[in-house]
């Protein structure tokens, strides 16, 4: 037997025209009173951070101003400002829209708002609800496959929970972070005409609308049913499957935020990036092993070449000066022989000759070079080159997602392009602060739960994006300390990069030490 995740309490039909506006107002005042704040979530929880997008859906039925009817459910954003349900949960705003409330309650603040509804599918049972006054994170749809076995979390709000907690009505519009569950999945089936998956997460009446969750936070379903366990049967859930989400939000002209990348967990991520770091360390202790083995070859290879050098050279010398001092003996000799014959201006000039060739004999025997192993060994040091670095990219860069290297949760992997100049500013509106031989720029927006440090490395062409989904609380602190930041465009001061770098290093402080997302891309020039 199949029970509906979420039924609204029994509520007799509208007679009239109620004063919904007067109710809601109460309605937002209790809520007020009755605040309750949630525990923030851990930044390196990709659940946690996903339950900031999940709302509790309450539908107020009324007559005359009286309450007559109550339900609730749960809900998810798909965009700021909207957020997707069970058309099961809201079927009675739609039969009767001028006396149903629906309100949207989130997870965090102290606020609940109105909701409209814009679109519903009885068939598919889904429905999407509109409704202004907060920005809530849309969470992301996974497009890619589901194996038998995988890990699964519920978010929702039960209704046994709430039985078992609230003490008044107000606990049931009190923002309040959702109940999770894990199981696996099961397989798929056909509920009804409706492609859905079954999974063994614990899911009751309450959970409709509600995500179903891979590990890294990304919706795999909608929560719409689960089986009655009845004389000790297992019970099992069924999630609308996101086909199904896809057709009907197309229908409704709503973008579908998605990616297909497998889910790594953060521990595998960062012993990922260990291993790579100590294979790239041990990499270059190898490159310079072989670079000093090949140094010490080519030394030794020089100084045997120096070595055969020098002996060559000082037997040149010697064997000169002993065909000098041969030439010089025998010209003496031709000196005598003229003084015999009483020639003697001819033996004179032949004797100076013959004189001179001895003594430049004895002086190249002199000055032949002398046998210094240790001269000879300093004078054959070879020059080891330091390492080439890979060339930078400045300009226009067209960067491509590295999978390998990246953990992919929220965000889509098309291609980055980004155009760098020299003084780092970035698409000639942001600038970015040096860091170290890179440049980099923490982004704290006002609109989103997200602070992006952006880093770019140039001697490697190495762009990426860390990302971080903070609480409510995160936030305020990371805004108030980015309020000190003084640029805001693009500088060529030394000064105020110099400045920019100490006010970003203060944000950093204030962010968790685990990420929720990083994105590496590796660059090429554009064109």
């Amino acid at each position: 037997m199949i029970n509906r995740t979420c039924e609204p309490e029994a509520a007799a039909p509208p007679r009239r025209l109620s004063r919904i506006s007067r109710l809601l107002l109460a309605w937002i005042a209790l809520a007020a009173t009755a605040l309750l704040f949630a525990r923030p979530a851990h930044a390196d929880d990709d659940i946690s951070a996903a339950g900031r997008g999940v709302v509790r859906i309450v539908t107020i039925a009324t007559v005359e101003g009286e309450v007559v009817g109550f339900g609730h459910g749960s809900g998810f954003a798909v965009a700021p400002n909207r957020v997707l349900t069970n058309a099961h949960v809201v079927e009675a705003a739609e039969r009767y829209p001028g006396n149903v409330l629906i309100g949207v309650v989130p997870s965090e603040g102290d606020k609940s708002f109105q909701g409209r509804l814009i679109a519903i599918d009885s068939d598919r049972d889904l429905a999407l609800i509109e409704f202004t006054g907060i920005r809530l994170p849309a969470l992301t749809f996974y497009s890619g496959p589901i194996s038998e076995g995988n890990a699964m979390i519920a978010l929702g709000y039960p209704g046994n929970v709430d039985l078992a907690t609230a003490r008044t009505a107000a606990d049931f519009i009190t923002p309040l972070t959702p109940v999770r569950s894990q199981g696996v999945f099961s397989g798929r089936r056909d509920l009804q005409g409706v492609k859905v998956l079954l999974h063994t997460a614990g899911i009751a009446r309450g959970n409709s609308g509600g995500p179903l969750l891979d590990p890294c936070g990304r919706v795999l379903g909608v929560n719409a049913a689960l089986t009655r366990a009845d004389d000790g049967d297992a019970s099992f859930g069924f999630a609308i499957s996101n086909e199904e989400v896809a057709a009907f939000l197309r229908e409704a002209k709503q973008p579908m935020p998605s990616n297909g990348v497998a889910c790594t967990s953060i521990a595998d991520r960062l012993a990922q990036d260990r291993t790579a770091a100590e294979q790239a360390r041990a990499a270059d202790e190898q490159r310079a092993r072989e670079a000093a083995a090949k140094a010490a070859a080519d030394r030794e290879d020089a100084i045997q070449q120096a070595r055969s050098e020098n002996i060559v050279t000082r037997e040149n010398y010697m064997a000169g000066a002993a065909l000098l001092l041969v030439i010089g003996a025998f010209v003496l000799g031709v000196a005598g022989l003229l003084l015999i014959r009483e020639q003697k201006r001819e033996a004179i000039m032949t004797a100076v000759g013959g004189g001179a060739l001895v003594v430049a004999s004895v002086a190249t025997f002199v000055l032949r070079p002398a046998f210094d192993p240790s001269a000879i060994d300093g004078a054959a040091r070879v020059a080891v080159p330091p390492p080439v670095a890979q060339p930078g990219g400045l300009g226009k860069m067209v960067c491509t997602i590295d999978p390998v290297r990246s953990r992919v949760t929220v965000s889509d992997t098309k291609d980055v392009a980004i155009d760098i100049n020299p003084d780092g500013c970035v698409n000639g509106r942001t600038q970015y602060a040096e860091a170290g031989q890179n440049w980099q720029r923490i982004l704290v927006p006002d609109d989103e739960a997200t602070v992006s440090v952006l880093e770019y490395a140039p001697t490697t062409r190495t762009y990426s994006t860390t990302r971080y989904l903070l609480s409510a609380a995160q936030m305020d602190v990371a805004r108030k300390r980015r309020a000190d930041v003084k640029v805001k465009a693009c500088s060529t001061d030394p000064a105020a990069r110099a400045d920019l770098a100490t006010r970003q290093q203060s944000i950093r402080t204030a962010l968790p030490q685990i990420f929720n997302e990083r994105l590496v891309y590796n660059c090429k020039p554009a064109g």
